[in-house]
């Protein structure tokens, strides 16, 4: 197993920073140290290759200013897959190691028709995916509405009508459309572990919101 050294983090970790200044609130590098944490914490309960974890979530989301600019004509999961292979090569990496670390990042995405196969995707896809919910996920939901002009709440909309980025993509339509799913699709042991108890949390605060908006004392 390859051990990532100090002066090798700080520099791959300065390669990552420039993608990531311009990208929105909810994708910034915050995001992606707490799931190189989350990624780190799986793999050493699954027992999956640490390094290989924390370099794929640390340059899980390069692509999301390219897929951005191109109104997501380039998927940023794609992009970010053979981008990596540029600047792992610059540091003489063993070239198995940058294979697997590409190929993590390539299927990582939520909507991907790439399905995670190896266990160092698996945990990638998982610890990305535990950042949606929670705390931060009830955060990061409201973060997105408010970027987008959304309301704070609307529990008597139809959601299953309304648009993404319109002024009804409410950090509620996120959870029951997207976010409430995300339990169902975890793929490692303890990332579903992880996963339930995220999102009991989210249930009770958006039960709680309910009867704080319509007027419940």
């Amino acid at each position: 197993m390859m051990v990532l050294d100090a002066p090798l983090w700080q520099k791959l970790e300065e390669e990552a920073r420039k993608f990531y200044e311009n990208a929105g609130s909810s994708h910034r590098l915050d995001h992606v140290k707490r799931v190189i944490a989350l990624a780190e914490h799986i793999a050493q309960k699954e027992g999956a290759d640490v390094d290989v974890v924390k370099v794929a979530a640390l340059f899980h989301d390069i692509g999301r200013q390219k897929e951005k600019e191109t109104q997501g004509k380039i998927c940023h999961a794609a992009y970010g897959a053979e981008k990596v292979k540029e600047i792992l090569a610059k540091y003489n990496l063993p070239q198995d190691f940058i294979e697997r670390v590409s190929g993590a990042i390539r299927c990582h995405r939520f909507r991907s028709n790439e399905r995670p196969k190896t266990l160092e995707a698996m945990v990638l896809f998982d610890a990305d995916k535990l950042d949606a919910l929670g705390a931060v996920g009830i955060g990061r939901a409201f973060l997105f509405a408010g970027e987008v002009g959304a309301r704070l709440h609307n529990p008597e909309v139809d959601l299953e009508k309304t648009r993404p980025y319109s002024r009804e993509d409410t950090a509620w339509r996120e959870f029951k459309l997207k976010l409430s799913k995300i339990k169902d699709q975890m793929l490692t042991s303890e990332g579903k572990r992880l996963a339930r108890e995220r999102y009991r949390f989210m249930e009770e605060f958006f039960e709680r919101l309910h009867k704080e908006v319509s007027g419940e004392m």
